[in-house]
Protein backbone atom coordinates (compact mmCIF):
# COMPACT_ATOMS: atom_id res chain seq x y z
CA UNK A 1 0.00 0.00 0.00
CA UNK A 2 1.45 3.17 -0.89
CA UNK A 3 1.55 6.14 1.72
CA UNK A 4 0.99 9.61 1.55
CA UNK A 5 4.20 11.58 2.44
CA UNK A 6 4.52 12.75 5.98
CA UNK A 7 4.90 16.32 4.35
CA UNK A 8 1.56 16.46 3.49
CA UNK A 9 0.00 15.84 7.10
CA UNK A 10 2.82 18.23 8.44
CA UNK A 11 1.60 20.86 5.79
CA UNK A 12 -1.64 20.47 6.15
CA UNK A 13 -1.37 21.87 9.91
CA UNK A 14 -0.42 25.14 8.76
CA UNK A 15 -3.98 25.21 6.66
CA UNK A 16 -5.45 26.72 8.79
CA UNK A 17 -3.78 28.36 11.82
CA UNK A 18 -6.74 29.06 13.93
CA UNK A 19 -8.17 25.42 13.91
CA UNK A 20 -4.42 24.49 14.65
CA UNK A 21 -4.35 26.94 18.02
CA UNK A 22 -7.50 25.23 19.36
CA UNK A 23 -6.66 21.64 18.91
CA UNK A 24 -3.26 22.42 20.57
CA UNK A 25 -5.21 24.04 23.35
CA UNK A 26 -7.47 21.56 23.45
CA UNK A 27 -5.51 18.77 23.94
CA UNK A 28 -3.51 20.68 26.53
CA UNK A 29 -5.84 21.30 28.58
CA UNK A 30 -7.12 17.78 28.34
CA UNK A 31 -3.58 16.38 29.17
CA UNK A 32 -3.19 19.28 31.62
CA UNK A 33 -5.79 17.47 33.77
CA UNK A 34 -4.78 14.17 33.87
CA UNK A 35 -1.35 15.28 34.95
CA UNK A 36 -3.01 17.23 37.84
CA UNK A 37 -4.86 14.23 38.44
CA UNK A 38 -1.64 12.11 38.25
CA UNK A 39 0.20 14.39 40.13
CA UNK A 40 -2.14 14.62 43.22
CA UNK A 41 -2.84 10.97 43.66
CA UNK A 42 1.24 10.72 43.58
CA UNK A 43 1.86 13.52 45.99
CA UNK A 44 -0.83 11.66 48.09
CA UNK A 45 0.43 8.18 48.30
CA UNK A 46 3.92 9.37 47.78
CA UNK A 47 3.92 11.91 51.16
CA UNK A 48 1.89 9.29 53.48
CA UNK A 49 4.44 6.82 52.21
CA UNK A 50 7.75 8.99 53.11
CA UNK A 51 5.88 9.93 56.95
CA UNK A 52 6.90 7.58 58.78
CA UNK A 53 10.59 6.51 59.94
CA UNK A 54 11.89 3.01 59.07
CA UNK A 55 11.93 2.51 62.66
CA UNK A 56 10.18 4.32 64.54
CA UNK A 57 7.05 2.51 66.40
CA UNK A 58 3.99 4.24 67.29
CA UNK A 59 2.43 3.55 70.78
CA UNK A 60 -1.31 4.61 70.67
CA UNK A 61 -4.21 3.80 72.77
CA UNK A 62 -6.28 0.68 72.01
CA UNK A 63 -8.94 1.49 69.48
CA UNK A 64 -7.27 4.43 67.85
CA UNK A 65 -5.17 2.81 65.04
CA UNK A 66 -7.09 4.40 62.56
CA UNK A 67 -6.67 8.15 63.90
CA UNK A 68 -3.78 9.07 66.20
CA UNK A 69 -6.23 12.20 67.05
CA UNK A 70 -8.67 10.20 69.09
CA UNK A 71 -5.90 8.38 70.68
CA UNK A 72 -5.53 9.23 74.75
CA UNK A 73 -3.07 7.32 76.81
CA UNK A 74 -1.24 8.02 80.19
CA UNK A 75 1.29 10.44 80.13
CA UNK A 76 3.42 8.04 82.27
CA UNK A 77 3.55 5.87 79.59
CA UNK A 78 6.80 6.96 77.57
CA UNK A 79 8.91 6.17 80.84
CA UNK A 80 7.63 2.73 81.56
CA UNK A 81 8.08 1.97 77.72
CA UNK A 82 11.70 3.35 77.92
CA UNK A 83 12.39 1.43 81.51
CA UNK A 84 10.74 -1.83 79.91
CA UNK A 85 11.84 -1.86 76.66
CA UNK A 86 15.48 -2.48 75.90
CA UNK A 87 17.07 -1.71 72.63
CA UNK A 88 15.72 1.92 72.06
CA UNK A 89 18.35 4.08 70.04
CA UNK A 90 20.10 6.88 71.98
CA UNK A 91 22.27 9.69 71.59
CA UNK A 92 24.58 11.18 74.51
CA UNK A 93 22.16 9.45 76.63
CA UNK A 94 18.83 10.72 75.19
CA UNK A 95 16.84 7.64 74.21
CA UNK A 96 14.51 8.64 70.99
CA UNK A 97 11.06 8.33 72.58
CA UNK A 98 8.75 11.32 72.04
CA UNK A 99 5.49 11.88 73.67
CA UNK A 100 3.67 14.15 71.60
CA UNK A 101 -0.48 15.30 71.32
CA UNK A 102 -2.11 15.88 67.76
CA UNK A 103 -5.08 17.78 67.44
CA UNK A 104 -7.01 19.71 65.36
CA UNK A 105 -7.97 22.99 66.67
CA UNK A 106 -8.88 26.07 64.51
CA UNK A 107 -6.08 28.44 63.59
CA UNK A 108 -6.00 32.36 62.57
CA UNK A 109 -3.39 34.52 61.54
CA UNK A 110 -2.74 37.54 63.14
CA UNK A 111 -2.80 38.68 67.01
CA UNK A 112 -5.09 37.89 70.02
CA UNK A 113 -8.63 37.32 69.88
CA UNK A 114 -9.76 41.57 70.13
CA UNK A 115 -6.60 41.82 67.18
CA UNK A 116 -8.78 43.53 63.88
CA UNK A 117 -6.01 41.31 61.75
CA UNK A 118 -6.90 38.02 63.27
CA UNK A 119 -10.62 39.02 63.04
CA UNK A 120 -10.47 39.37 59.81
CA UNK A 121 -8.57 36.05 58.74
CA UNK A 122 -10.57 33.03 58.63
CA UNK A 123 -10.01 29.90 60.79
CA UNK A 124 -8.80 27.00 59.70
CA UNK A 125 -8.70 23.72 60.73
CA UNK A 126 -4.67 22.81 61.26
CA UNK A 127 -3.04 19.84 62.77
CA UNK A 128 -1.21 20.90 65.72
CA UNK A 129 1.64 18.66 67.32
CA UNK A 130 3.04 18.94 70.90
CA UNK A 131 6.64 17.86 71.58
CA UNK A 132 9.62 17.44 73.19
CA UNK A 133 13.12 18.19 72.16
CA UNK A 134 13.25 13.96 71.73
CA UNK A 135 10.70 14.92 68.81
CA UNK A 136 13.82 15.89 66.70
CA UNK A 137 15.73 12.90 67.31
CA UNK A 138 12.44 10.67 66.41
CA UNK A 139 11.35 12.71 63.22
CA UNK A 140 14.70 12.70 61.04
CA UNK A 141 12.92 13.95 58.37
CA UNK A 142 11.84 17.57 59.80
CA UNK A 143 14.97 20.22 59.71
CA UNK A 144 14.64 23.64 61.16
CA UNK A 145 14.92 26.17 57.98
CA UNK A 146 14.80 29.36 59.99
CA UNK A 147 14.75 30.76 63.56
CA UNK A 148 14.39 28.37 66.58
CA UNK A 149 12.53 25.75 68.94
CA UNK A 150 9.65 26.79 70.81
CA UNK A 151 10.13 27.57 74.62
CA UNK A 152 7.75 26.17 76.89
CA UNK A 153 5.50 28.43 78.86
CA UNK A 154 5.89 31.30 75.93
CA UNK A 155 3.86 30.78 73.53
CA UNK A 156 5.19 30.06 70.83
CA UNK A 157 5.14 27.89 67.69
CA UNK A 158 7.50 26.82 64.73
CA UNK A 159 5.56 25.91 61.80
CA UNK A 160 6.12 23.51 58.62
CA UNK A 161 6.48 24.90 54.74
CA UNK A 162 3.21 24.34 53.62
CA UNK A 163 1.23 25.07 57.02
CA UNK A 164 0.50 28.64 54.71
CA UNK A 165 -1.63 26.69 52.38
CA UNK A 166 -3.60 24.92 55.38
CA UNK A 167 -4.28 28.45 56.44
CA UNK A 168 -4.94 29.93 53.21
CA UNK A 169 -2.75 32.59 53.49
CA UNK A 170 1.14 33.87 51.75
CA UNK A 171 4.45 32.46 52.71
CA UNK A 172 5.39 35.85 54.51
CA UNK A 173 1.89 35.34 57.02
CA UNK A 174 4.01 32.59 58.54
CA UNK A 175 7.24 34.43 59.00
CA UNK A 176 9.19 34.21 61.83
CA UNK A 177 7.78 37.11 63.99
CA UNK A 178 4.32 36.74 63.03
CA UNK A 179 1.77 35.92 65.32
CA UNK A 180 -1.08 32.99 65.37
CA UNK A 181 -4.13 33.05 67.42
CA UNK A 182 -4.62 29.64 68.91
CA UNK A 183 -6.95 29.10 71.61
CA UNK A 184 -7.92 32.69 71.91
CA UNK A 185 -4.43 33.61 72.65
CA UNK A 186 -1.49 35.40 70.47
CA UNK A 187 1.48 32.68 69.58
CA UNK A 188 4.44 34.09 68.17
CA UNK A 189 6.17 31.87 65.22
CA UNK A 190 9.76 31.64 66.08
CA UNK A 191 10.84 28.75 63.89
CA UNK A 192 10.22 27.34 59.89
CA UNK A 193 10.87 23.84 59.63
CA UNK A 194 10.65 21.19 56.67
CA UNK A 195 9.91 18.15 55.60
CA UNK A 196 10.26 17.19 52.52
CA UNK A 197 7.31 14.85 50.90
CA UNK A 198 5.82 14.27 54.00
CA UNK A 199 2.50 15.46 55.18
CA UNK A 200 4.02 16.64 58.64
CA UNK A 201 5.37 20.22 56.83
CA UNK A 202 1.46 21.50 56.91
CA UNK A 203 1.27 20.96 60.81
CA UNK A 204 2.38 23.59 63.62
CA UNK A 205 4.48 22.44 66.57
CA UNK A 206 4.46 23.84 69.79
CA UNK A 207 5.50 22.50 73.18
CA UNK A 208 3.87 19.49 75.03
CA UNK A 209 3.28 21.01 78.02
CA UNK A 210 1.84 24.06 76.34
CA UNK A 211 -1.24 21.75 74.20
CA UNK A 212 -1.96 20.04 77.04
CA UNK A 213 -2.56 23.14 79.01
CA UNK A 214 -4.62 24.53 75.97
CA UNK A 215 -6.65 22.00 75.75
CA UNK A 216 -6.95 21.00 79.22
CA UNK A 217 -6.24 17.60 78.94
CA UNK A 218 -3.84 15.18 81.30
CA UNK A 219 -3.03 12.80 78.37
CA UNK A 220 -1.17 12.33 75.27
CA UNK A 221 -2.03 11.26 72.11
CA UNK A 222 0.72 8.41 71.33
CA UNK A 223 4.79 8.27 72.28
CA UNK A 224 7.14 8.03 69.17
CA UNK A 225 10.15 5.48 69.80
CA UNK A 226 12.89 4.69 67.10
CA UNK A 227 14.65 1.63 67.58
CA UNK A 228 18.04 0.13 67.16
CA UNK A 229 18.43 -2.91 64.53
CA UNK A 230 18.84 -5.83 66.73
CA UNK A 231 22.62 -7.29 66.38
CA UNK A 232 22.60 -11.50 67.12
CA UNK A 233 25.97 -11.19 67.70
CA UNK A 234 25.95 -8.41 70.43
CA UNK A 235 22.28 -9.33 70.89
CA UNK A 236 21.95 -5.45 71.37
CA UNK A 237 18.66 -3.47 69.53
CA UNK A 238 14.98 -4.11 69.01
CA UNK A 239 12.54 -5.15 66.80
CA UNK A 240 9.09 -4.09 66.48
CA UNK A 241 7.83 -7.34 67.98
CA UNK A 242 9.96 -6.28 71.56
CA UNK A 243 7.26 -3.26 71.83
CA UNK A 244 4.23 -4.72 70.42
CA UNK A 245 5.19 -7.82 73.60
CA UNK A 246 5.41 -4.55 76.00
CA UNK A 247 1.69 -3.21 74.98
CA UNK A 248 0.51 -6.74 75.28
CA UNK A 249 1.08 -7.17 78.64
CA UNK A 250 0.44 -4.20 80.15
CA UNK A 251 -3.09 -4.10 79.73
CA UNK A 252 -3.99 -1.97 82.07
CA UNK A 253 -2.37 0.82 80.02
CA UNK A 254 -4.58 -0.43 77.06
CA UNK A 255 -1.69 0.32 74.57
CA UNK A 256 -1.51 -0.99 71.10
CA UNK A 257 1.78 -0.58 68.82
CA UNK A 258 2.34 -0.32 64.87
CA UNK A 259 4.80 0.68 62.85
CA UNK A 260 4.69 4.51 61.73
CA UNK A 261 5.09 3.12 57.98
CA UNK A 262 1.91 0.79 58.66
CA UNK A 263 0.01 4.07 60.32
CA UNK A 264 0.43 5.88 57.50
CA UNK A 265 -0.30 2.74 55.13
CA UNK A 266 -3.70 3.26 56.79
CA UNK A 267 -4.43 6.85 55.84
CA UNK A 268 -3.56 5.72 52.48
CA UNK A 269 -5.77 3.26 52.27
CA UNK A 270 -8.54 5.18 54.12
CA UNK A 271 -8.17 7.88 51.51
CA UNK A 272 -8.08 5.20 48.23
CA UNK A 273 -11.53 6.08 47.39
CA UNK A 274 -10.63 10.13 47.26
CA UNK A 275 -8.67 8.49 44.39
CA UNK A 276 -10.94 6.65 42.75
CA UNK A 277 -12.99 9.86 42.13
CA UNK A 278 -10.45 11.94 41.08
CA UNK A 279 -9.40 9.76 38.38
CA UNK A 280 -12.87 9.09 37.43
CA UNK A 281 -13.84 12.94 37.28
CA UNK A 282 -10.66 13.57 35.42
CA UNK A 283 -11.82 10.74 33.01
CA UNK A 284 -15.28 12.08 32.40
CA UNK A 285 -14.05 15.44 31.93
CA UNK A 286 -11.30 14.21 29.33
CA UNK A 287 -14.61 12.42 27.96
CA UNK A 288 -15.76 15.93 27.30
CA UNK A 289 -12.86 17.19 25.64
CA UNK A 290 -12.46 14.38 23.14
CA UNK A 291 -15.81 14.53 22.02
CA UNK A 292 -15.23 18.61 21.54
CA UNK A 293 -11.82 17.27 19.25
CA UNK A 294 -14.03 15.02 17.69
CA UNK A 295 -16.89 18.19 16.73
CA UNK A 296 -13.62 20.22 15.81
CA UNK A 297 -11.55 17.41 13.64
CA UNK A 298 -14.69 16.38 11.51
CA UNK A 299 -15.43 20.02 10.84
CA UNK A 300 -12.19 20.40 9.58
CA UNK A 301 -12.24 17.06 7.73
CA UNK A 302 -15.36 17.73 6.45
CA UNK A 303 -14.57 20.66 4.55
CA UNK A 304 -11.90 18.90 2.25
CA UNK A 305 -14.07 15.65 1.49
CA UNK A 306 -13.02 17.06 -2.70
CA UNK A 307 -9.29 17.23 -1.48
CA UNK A 308 -9.58 13.07 -0.11
CA UNK A 309 -12.00 12.48 -3.73
CA UNK A 310 -8.79 13.32 -5.38
CA UNK A 311 -6.22 11.82 -3.21
CA UNK A 312 -8.19 8.61 -4.14
CA UNK A 313 -8.56 9.23 -7.88
CA UNK A 314 -4.87 9.50 -7.86
CA UNK A 315 -4.25 5.54 -6.46
CA UNK A 316 -4.47 6.39 -3.07
CA UNK A 317 -5.97 3.85 -0.83
CA UNK A 318 -8.16 4.90 1.62
CA UNK A 319 -6.27 2.99 4.41
CA UNK A 320 -3.66 5.35 3.49
CA UNK A 321 -5.60 8.25 3.53
CA UNK A 322 -7.08 7.57 6.93
CA UNK A 323 -3.18 7.40 8.56
CA UNK A 324 -2.35 10.33 6.77
CA UNK A 325 -5.09 12.24 8.52
CA UNK A 326 -4.27 10.06 12.06
CA UNK A 327 -0.71 11.52 11.69
CA UNK A 328 -2.18 15.14 11.18
CA UNK A 329 -4.21 15.53 14.48
CA UNK A 330 -1.74 13.23 16.18
CA UNK A 331 1.10 15.57 15.92
CA UNK A 332 -1.34 18.63 16.88
CA UNK A 333 -2.67 16.58 19.81
CA UNK A 334 1.16 15.88 20.54
CA UNK A 335 2.14 19.40 20.68
CA UNK A 336 -0.53 20.01 23.13
CA UNK A 337 0.64 16.92 24.67
CA UNK A 338 3.72 18.64 25.20
CA UNK A 339 2.89 21.90 26.24
CA UNK A 340 0.93 20.58 28.97
CA UNK A 341 3.68 18.53 29.81
CA UNK A 342 6.26 21.53 30.24
CA UNK A 343 3.81 23.42 32.18
CA UNK A 344 3.06 20.75 34.67
CA UNK A 345 6.85 20.14 35.41
CA UNK A 346 8.06 23.91 35.74
CA UNK A 347 4.53 25.23 37.46
CA UNK A 348 2.70 22.27 39.00
CA UNK A 349 5.74 20.05 40.28
CA UNK A 350 5.43 20.65 44.16
CA UNK A 351 2.69 22.74 44.33
CA UNK A 352 0.84 22.71 47.67
CA UNK A 353 -2.38 21.36 47.23
CA UNK A 354 -4.38 21.94 50.95
CA UNK A 355 -6.66 18.31 51.88
CA UNK A 356 -8.34 17.23 54.85
CA UNK A 357 -4.91 15.33 56.30
CA UNK A 358 -2.93 19.06 55.98
CA UNK A 359 -1.33 19.52 52.45
CA UNK A 360 0.89 18.05 50.31
CA UNK A 361 2.34 18.65 46.85
CA UNK A 362 1.23 17.64 43.45
CA UNK A 363 4.56 15.20 41.88
CA UNK A 364 4.94 15.60 38.58
CA UNK A 365 7.33 12.60 37.80
CA UNK A 366 8.51 10.54 34.89
CA UNK A 367 5.18 8.01 35.46
CA UNK A 368 3.00 11.35 35.39
CA UNK A 369 4.60 13.20 32.68
CA UNK A 370 4.41 9.97 30.40
CA UNK A 371 0.65 9.33 31.02
CA UNK A 372 0.36 13.17 29.87
CA UNK A 373 2.27 12.67 26.82
CA UNK A 374 0.45 9.37 26.39
CA UNK A 375 -2.92 11.16 26.82
CA UNK A 376 -1.84 13.47 24.53
CA UNK A 377 -1.37 10.76 21.68
CA UNK A 378 -4.65 8.82 22.65
CA UNK A 379 -6.41 12.27 21.62
CA UNK A 380 -4.80 12.59 18.46
CA UNK A 381 -5.69 8.86 17.14
CA UNK A 382 -9.39 8.56 18.94
CA UNK A 383 -9.77 11.77 17.63
CA UNK A 384 -9.15 11.69 14.24
CA UNK A 385 -9.89 8.10 13.24
CA UNK A 386 -14.03 8.30 13.43
CA UNK A 387 -14.21 11.94 11.86
CA UNK A 388 -11.65 10.63 9.15
CA UNK A 389 -13.44 7.30 8.45
CA UNK A 390 -17.23 9.10 8.07
CA UNK A 391 -15.79 12.18 5.90
CA UNK A 392 -14.23 8.58 3.04
CA UNK A 393 -17.50 7.04 3.05
CA UNK A 394 -18.33 8.62 -0.39
CA UNK A 395 -18.10 7.10 -3.09
CA UNK A 396 -14.78 8.99 -5.19
CA UNK A 397 -17.51 10.61 -8.04
CA UNK A 398 -19.66 11.64 -5.22
CA UNK A 399 -16.34 13.29 -3.63
CA UNK A 400 -15.35 14.85 -6.29
CA UNK A 401 -18.54 17.03 -6.52
CA UNK A 402 -18.46 17.29 -2.86
CA UNK A 403 -18.60 21.28 -2.20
Amino acid sequence: MRLLPFQYAVRNLGRSRSRLALSVAGAAMVSLLILVAGGFVRGMSQSLQASGGDRNVLILGAGSEESVERSEIEASVPGVLEASVPGIRARAGVSYVSPEVHVMLPVAVGGGASSTEAASQPRRQVMLRGVTPAAALVHASVSLREGRWPVAGADEVMVGRTAATVLGVGDAELAVGRTLTIDDRPWTIVGRFDAPGTVVEAEVWLPLADVMTATKRTTISCVVVTLDPYDEQTGQGAEFDDVAAFAMTRPDLELVAMTERAYYGKLAEFHGPVKVVVWVTSALIALGGLFGGLNTTYAAFASRVRELGTLQSLGYRRAAIVWSMVQESTLGAAAGGLLACAVGVVALDGLAVRFSMGAFGLVIDETVVALGLLTGLALGVIGAVPPAVRCLRPSIPEALKAV
